[in-house]
């Protein structure tokens, strides 16, 4: 029979789950604190060549046979410890916002859960136009000693004090892997690499800069980047202490541009951590967006029905707001949406507004149809890929269907997972049947 899509051999044995925070402590060492203030400087990456990526990392049947021998079937996640995090602070200030000035600007809040033994989510906030989803970075104590960090965030002295009880109990960090092009990830990668010069700093190695083709020097990545290799298939066996493997996706989707993103498989905690390739939503907003009634703001802001309504702060009103953030975070106009981006809901601003955006409303939602559309792209949790990434991957295999069987829990850096299946067969379908909604690019 012919192959099943990527959606199929990814993701037949994910299960992850909003889990609430870790105590967090608050101490920073003063040499993170240190180099924190040196992220300002810019230097020449390691060049990354055709020769690398031929010699290295090997071929695409290589990719795709990465992470090979099945093991046993999907297993939820273990619970946590409750919630320990405080309001905004100058502890979550980040001066170099203006790198990428989008929401929530200078204001980087940063939380802490565990999400399977010995691995960590670090969330903060990204989005525009009050369209706010999470950002996640994801830690990994080796058993070897130290830790390995996946996607790093921006290192505000909070993210960095919630680091630090981590790296007193497992040791330095070792690995820092930028498994994106996308800027919005490797805007954070290099000066949180800066933050720890001792630790090995990868790089997939198809970075670039749009609209223009800025030289490397403005990519912000610091001078010991190193490529990451296509695969771990071939590499030494005492590479990332012999606990990982991994397996690069490297699509062109257009000129001048590519799309990769890094599988990384932790033997140990039976973990797979992916960048953009899955998502996973539910009714429930994330803890990150609720985490402070700034936060908050984005969710009742997108719960109005008329531009300049002000709607109360309930859990009823959260999860409309979340709903519709969504459908227009996966989708550019959503079809249970009558658009009109012409004069009229321009006339209708209030500069004094009290959520902000002068109540710029361009969208009326249509309620029934907007609850179906949510209930069919979100399925209960159930894991699926943004609508952009689907037309970029369309049926790529990647990585092995062998590895399905083989994770017990995944670790995505935005939405959040939350599913739980039992059986090979129990997978999701290629595409979200979500007939009235358009891909927000084409």
């Amino acid at each position: 029979s012919s192959p099943p899509p990527l959606l199929r051999l990814l993701l037949a044995a994910y299960a992850a789950a909003s889990l609430p925070l870790r105590t967090a402590a608050s101490r920073v060492q003063a040499s993170s604190t240190s180099q924190l203030a040196s992220t300002a400087g810019v230097t020449r990456p390691t060049a990354i060549t055709a020769s690398t990526r031929g010699g290295l990392l090997g071929r695409h049947d290589r990719r795709r046979a990465v992470l090979s021998q099945a093991a046993g079937a999907a297993l939820g996640l273990a619970a946590s410890a409750p919630p320990a995090s405080a309001a905004l602070t100058k502890e979550s200030e980040w001066p170099l916002w203006l790198a990428l000035p989008v929401a929530p600007y200078s204001r980087r809040k940063t939380i802490r859960r565990e999400v399977g033994p010995g691995v960590w989510a670090f969330d903060q906030l990204i989005g525009i136009y009050y369209v706010h989803v999470p950002i996640r970075m994801t830690v990994v104590k080796m058993e070897s000693g130290g830790l390995l960090v996946y996607a790093p965030v921006a290192p505000t002295k909070e993210c960095l004090s919630l680091l630090q009880p981590l790296i007193d109990a497992h040791g330095p960090v070792k690995t820092i892997i930028l498994p994106s092009v996308a800027v919005e990830h490797k805007v954070n990668a290099g000066p949180f690499a800066r933050a720890f010069p001792a630790a090995d700093f990868y790089a997939v190695d198809q970075q670039y800069s749009f609209p223009l083709p800025l030289p490397a020097v403005f990519l912000g990545l610091p001078s010991w980047t190193k490529p990451l290799p296509r695969s771990s298939e071939g590499l030494d066996a005492t590479w990332l202490g012999g606990e990982f493997e991994h397996a690069v996706l490297t699509v062109k989707p257009g000129p001048g541009s590519y799309f990769q993103d890094v599988a990384l498989y932790h033997r140990p905690s039976k973990t797979l951590l992916l960048c953009d390739a899955v998502l996973s939503v539910t009714e429930e907003p994330p803890p990150i967006l609720t985490s402070d009634p700034e936060y908050v703001r984005a969710l009742l802001f997108h719960a109005r029905d008329d531009p300049l309504e002000l709607v109360a702060d309930t859990a009823a009103n959260r999860r409309k707001g979340w709903r519709r953030i969504v459908l227009l975070f996966n989708f550019f106009i959503p079809g249970a949406t009558q658009a009109d981006i012409g004069l009229k809901p321009l006339l209708a601003l209030d500069p004094t507004f009290e959520l902000g955006w002068g109540g710029w409303q361009p969208f009326t939602w249509r309620a029934a149809s907007e609850e179906a559309s949510f209930a069919r792209y979100s399925a209960n949790g159930r894991p699926t890929l943004l609508p952009i990434i689907q037309i970029i991957l369309n049926r790529c295999l990647w990585p092995q269907p062998r590895m399905r069987q083989r994770i017990r829990s995944t670790a995505p850096p935005h939405l959040p997972l939350r599913a739980y299946p039992r059986h090979a067969h129990d997978t999701p379908t290629t595409r979200p049947r979500h007939a009235t909604t358009r891909p927000r690019h084409a």
